[in-house]
């Protein structure tokens, strides 16, 4: 059989137009991965800067505190969270009782509450001037030193406060495993004489591990990464001492050097992720996955389990929300809303930008990988998704050295050449507050489409080539509107984390230029707690919808679900 004559008449070394296509998207890929890795490599490279002494002091005096006050908090927050989190989500699958049907979605909730305003929130209730220690010295007529009470703002606290707004990372990931288990698996156990503890101890949860130090792993990462709460409660962590370096000492240098160190802490945190999933091979032995048996509860069990799964919503969403509202009534005098609009518009166009941003790339850079699944393309996604373990901290600080270089050369030339000073074209601006948004949240984006992405089997791409259609003409026509409930997820939750983000948004803001997460910050600092709530009610507010909707999405997750539920429409 001989080939086509265009085919035979193809030099050697050259490619057909198809396979440049592809060469062109890889090449792009890599551009964009060297683009979004420039803060990573920045701080990196700031290593071997001189800092003036600056550095030799943190090594020689602060360094060892911030590492241990970091593994410290790492330790608590993993210990609270495994335990209110998995759990929980075991009950709500696997059982019924009075409530679990509405605890499914409401034990997600506390994701919406951002740390540091939980941390306020709290703080104004339980601090010595509060409402709980003002109702003990009235109710007992005690003065202030002749009790007991906890110290809210102390590393006992900054774990509390971090684990009940973190754990929903480990309930979610923890349910979508136990929905996704065969129940012939635990039948088994169950035959065998182990009690329904044992089977949840001994078979279900070791099949969900990996699920687990996966969402284990997001809350470490966001533990490294707070701010607001440590700072609020005067903890010396690396994200407190970044921001100290930086602007008490003025030594950039040392505060990238700091921010390498804690990179450090980071890349050890993914990598033993990722050792931990290669070395947990659990494997179901039946591919058939019936109704869930889901036994009612009785009696104290019943009750048990109510109130182990509803604590941690009541305490991390219901009573912050609901004092936050108070105060944002009883100051509704106090508050300068002409000035609030303002912060709202801000807040939401940045969130929107970003948003759109990281969803276009999102979608780009997930459907290359499909269209392409080699090494070179494989590696590039890698190291784009791990800007979400980079705490915004330091992503800040390694978008601003590069970017202030640029405008520093920049308006030096244009002085030289035309004798007219540019200024901070990029540094003094929101573009560096939207790239380092996209750097941080562009996994978010893209594990989301991913997911909606892999639910689409290739044959629908072959059935679009075969209707004469490319590759990106089948994007637009098939997989876009087959993917709408993903998009939007990605682009809801992107929406979302801007609007929580603080450390970034207060180090690269222009001059200025405020928003809700810096509003609050600024006001709770000044210990204006109440009239901080009715900003930080807004966020909440914002985030409420995006975690409802991932929680009714994966309660519709499990295999065979729709398979389900056509069999009970056969039987009536």
């Amino acid at each position: 059989m001989s080939l086509p004559q265009s085919i035979r008449d193809t030099p050697r070394g050259y490619l057909p137009s198809g396979i440049n296509a592809r060469h062109i998207t890889l090449a792009g890929i890599l551009l964009l991965c060297l683009l979004l890795s420039t803060p990573v490599l920045t701080v990196f490279s700031s290593i071997g800067q001189d800092s003036d002494g600056a550095w030799q002091h943190l090594a020689d005096t602060l360094l060892w505190s911030y590492i241990g006050q970091s593994l410290l908090l790492m330790l608590g927050v993993a210990l609270l969270v495994l335990l209110i989190g998995v759990a929980p989500a075991w009950l709500v699958t696997m059982t019924r009782f009075p409530g679990s049907r509405i605890l499914e979605w409401a034990l997600v909730l506390p994701l919406a509450m951002p740390a540091y305003i939980i941390a306020y929130t709290y703080t104004g209730m339980l601090d010595v001037t509060g409402p709980v220690q003002g109702f003990i010295r009235e109710t007992f007529d005690l003065r202030f030193g002749d009790y007991w009470f906890p110290s809210i703002r102390s590393s006992g606290g900054a774990m509390t406060m971090l684990a009940l707004v973190l754990y929903p990372y480990v309930y979610l990931l923890s349910r979508t495993a136990f929905l996704e288990q065969s129940v012939c698996v635990l039948e088994v156990s169950r035959t065998l004489g182990a009690s329904p503890w044992r089977s949840f101890s001994r078979v279900a949860v070791p099949l969900a591990r990996p699920a687990i130090f996966a969402g284990l792993s997001l809350v470490l990462m966001e533990t490294l990464a707070d701010y607001g709460t440590v700072q609020y409660f005067g903890l010396s962590t690396f994200t407190t001492g970044i921001f100290r370096t930086w602007f008490g000492m003025g030594s950039a240098p040392a505060a990238a050097q700091l921010s390498a160190v804690l990179l450090i802490f980071i890349f050890c945190l993914v990598i033993g992720e990722q050792w931990s999933r290669s070395r947990s091979r659990y494997h179901h032995t039946s591919s058939k996955y019936s109704q869930l048996p889901r036994p009612r509860l009785r009696g104290w069990k019943c009750w048990a389990a109510m109130i182990y799964c509803g604590l941690p919503v009541l305490l991390g969403f219901v009573i912050p929300f609901l004092q936050l509202a108070w105060w944002a009534w009883d100051t509704r005098a106090l508050v300068d809303f002409s000035n609030f609009g303002e912060l709202m518009w801000n807040s939401l166009k940045l969130a929107f930008i970003a948003a759109l941003i990281a969803l276009g790339l999102g979608l780009f850079i997930s459907y290359s990988k499909r269209l392409q699944p080699g090494l070179a393309m494989r590696s590039s996604v890698r190291v784009l998704g791990l800007g979400y373990a980079v705490p915004g901290t330091v992503i800040a600080v390694g978008v601003l050295i590069p970017f202030t270089w640029l405008d520093n050369t920049f308006d030096a030339w244009m002085q030289a050449q035309f004798g007219i000073s540019t200024g901070l074209l990029l540094s003094g601006s929101l573009t560096a507050l939207v790239f380092a948004y996209v750097v941080r949240f562009l996994p978010v984006s893209m594990n989301t489409i991913d997911a909606g992405l892999g639910k689409i089997k290739p044959t629908m791409d072959d059935a679009g080539r075969s209707m004469g259609m490319g590759s990106w003409q089948i994007l637009r026509r098939i997989h876009v509107p087959m993917l709408r409930t993903s998009l939007l997820t990605a682009t809801l939750l992107v929406f979302v984390d801007v609007l929580k983000e603080l450390p970034a948004t207060l180090i690269l803001r222009p001059f200025n230029f405020n928003t809700l997460a810096i509003r609050t910050y600024e006001l709770a600092n000044q210990e204006r707690l109440t009239e901080a709530a009715a900003s930080a009610l807004m966020i909440v507010l914002a985030g409420i919808i995006p975690v409802i909707l991932i929680s009714l999405s994966i309660s519709s997750s499990r295999p065979g679900k729709s398979s389900e539920k056509e069999k009970r429409h056969d039987n009536r």
